[in-house]
């Protein structure tokens, strides 16, 4: 099962970029597209989704061209998108139910398959509800399902988490962590501590193009050693803020503890922590790139 990515490049009106000559091989597991909003991640994930054609490069599954066959990877595409629309009118199940029939489900494994997939995402009991009445987070959990009707091969979710309250966030990172045996997952978030929880793998993107991909391991091995903490005075914060990289702060009643990337140590007094994948993603995005525009 393999996913193959080969300089893919995305051009809008204006002579705008959001993506240029981006390549990734993506094998069974999950995989994080972790990027700042408008980096790229939607525009990725909606051509890998057949919805939009690139201007240049090619995407593979399974060795096939899905611009030139695209009903070879829909049939194994499940799909959630970052801006997932209802039928506010129909309740769960029949939503649902809809969604099956046009995916070529029958009827009775629609209606087991719904079951499961309703005890998954804890709808059960609001089963029978207009999705009109649901919350933010409970359409998203609805998103979720749907993605999973036909059992797919290949799982693309873009911004997930979005709206879950922190019980429904961990839910759903153990859920993907659970789906990834024998399947690709990609999970595109600006998020670090989603794709912290269930991501073996981590592709960073940054103004359309890809800066890194590594093991998460690997990944925290890129910062090692460039880590440091530094209490600084409240008046030398924004100083300190133009010299470093940094990736937080925290006020204490001696001063401001200061969390920055360095490859030396920026003050005698500072001291040198382990690294994060916040401090390694960071450190990614920071890498100098050229200018320009790039949408969502």
């Amino acid at each position: 099962m393999n996913l193959s990515i080969n300089n893919i490049s995305k051009r809008y009106r204006g002579d705008v970029w959001g993506l240029r000559d981006f390549t990734l091989e993506v094998g069974p597991g999950v995989l994080g597209l972790l990027g700042p909003n408008g980096a790229g991640k939607s525009t990725l994930m909606r051509i890998l989704a057949t919805i939009t054609r690139p201007t240049a490069g090619t995407v593979t599954w399974n060795g096939t061209d899905i611009v030139g066959s695209p009903d070879t990877v829909r049939e194994v595409l499940g799909y959630l998108p970052q801006d997932f629309g209802v039928y506010p009118n129909l309740d769960t199940v029949e939503f649902l139910e809809y969604l099956a029939a046009a995916k070529g489900l029958d009827g009775t494994t629609s209606r087991k398959r719904i079951d499961e997939l309703l005890q998954l995402v804890n709808l059960t009991e609001v089963r029978r509800r207009p999705i009109g009445k649901f919350s933010g987070g409970m359409k998203q959990r609805v998103g979720i399902a749907q993605a999973l009707l036909n059992d797919p091969r290949l799982l693309i979710v873009d911004e997930p988490t979005g709206g879950l309250d922190p019980e429904e966030r961990v839910r759903f990172r153990n859920l993907l962590s659970d789906l990834s045996g024998e399947r690709i997952v990609i999970l595109s978030t600006h998020i670090v501590s989603d794709v912290e929880a269930a991501a073996t793998d981590i592709a960073i993107i940054r103004r359309g193009e890809l800066v890194a991909h590594h093991t998460p391991e690997d990944l925290l091995r890129t910062v090692e050693g460039r880590t440091w903490e530094w209490i600084v005075q409240s008046d030398a914060v924004e100083e300190v803020k133009k010299r470093y990289v940094i990736s937080g702060t925290m006020r204490r009643s001696d001063g401001v503890r200061v969390r920055l990337l360095s490859p030396d140590s920026p003050h005698s007094s500072a001291r040198q922590v382990p690294p994060t994948l916040e401090d390694a993603y960071l450190a990614a995005i920071s890498t100098p790139s050229a200018p320009g525009g790039t949408p969502a």
